[in-house]
């Protein structure tokens, strides 16, 4: 019985077609993410009227997208469908989401509703001038982390004293919007309306922003691999994250959130208590010598 001379043409057809799908699969994980980071800014422009369980709903809708921007990644490269139109459209992705939108969501939640100590107007305004210079200065730290990101030539190096660990240099936006949308979710939606807790929320800004843009290192996971090393554990540990957000999500992402935040300022500490006297230049040895 002869073969069918057209299967090949069919399979190649059909080939390129899976090949398609699998380029644009990713693509609608970024598409989440964008949609999710507008959702967020709708929500913020909707709670102008009161409702401030719509801050809550925006935390939310940030959270996904920080879900989102993990899979789209690890789906291109699982696929082998990573392109350079991906790698653009990802960044775009993440200066709405984790950049204009946890910026908006800052600067209503944190200063919008704040009262101050005297009943003068003026005031209230400069307050509010205040918050949004400080929520733009965090937009602009953000936009400079993926920039940094996009034209670095090993943007996740390796830590030299354990070459098998990758991490970031400055915490990644989607952490830096994920703590914003944390605190927020702690506390339902419900704004700062005492300007004492809104100058606190400033200091935490700038913190996060400074924290994007320096050079201290943060664990990207990048190598965290389930198949290696005890994997029935890993899913283990996996399993019970998953049951401790599903049942205690505002505890649970405000002490994950915090903890990340913290963890570059502890490796940073730890790196510079350790770090090696430099060595002696031959002029300090001659002054010695002598």
């Amino acid at each position: 019985m002869n073969a069918n001379p057209l299967r090949p043409i069919v399979n190649l057809r059909q080939n390129r077609r899976v090949r398609k799908g699998m380029f644009i699969l990713p693509s609608l994980f970024t598409a989440g993410n964008i949609g999710a980071g507008y959702y967020a800014i709708a929500q913020c422009i909707q709670a102008v009227g009161g409702e401030y369980i719509r801050f809550d709903y925006a935390a939310i809708a940030i959270g996904f997208a920080v879900l989102f921007d993990g899979l789209d990644g690890r789906i291109a490269r699982m696929t082998g469908s990573t392109s350079e139109f991906g790698k653009q459209l990802d960044s775009l992705a993440d200066v709405i989401t984790f950049g204009v939108a946890p910026a908006i969501l800052a600067f209503m939640w944190g200063f919008k509703f704040t009262g101050v100590p005297f009943e003068s107007g003026d005031l209230r305004t400069k307050l509010l001038q205040f918050g949004a210079l400080l929520s733009f200065l965090f937009l602009v730290a953000s936009a400079s982390r993926l920039a940094r990101f996009n034209i670095q030539v090993n943007p996740q190096p390796s830590n030299p004293g354990r070459p098998g660990r990758k991490y970031f240099v400055g915490m990644p936006t989607p952490a830096g919007a994920g703590v914003i949308a944390a605190i927020i979710h702690f506390t339902a939606g419900d704004p700062i309306h005492d300007w004492r807790a809104s100058a606190v929320w400033a200091l935490l800004i700038l913190a996060i922003g400074y924290l994007e843009v320096c050079t201290w290192r943060y664990y990207s996971f990048k190598d965290f691999d389930l198949r290696r090393q005890q994997p029935f554990r890993n899913f283990i540990l996996i399993g019970l994250l998953f049951a401790g957000i599903w049942f205690f999500s505002r505890p649970v992402l405000f002490a994950l959130a915090l903890t990340y935040m913290i963890s570059g300022v502890v490796l940073r500490l730890f790196y510079l208590l350790r770090r090696p006297p430099p060595a002696p230049t031959p002029v300090d040895q001659a002054a010695t010598s002598r």
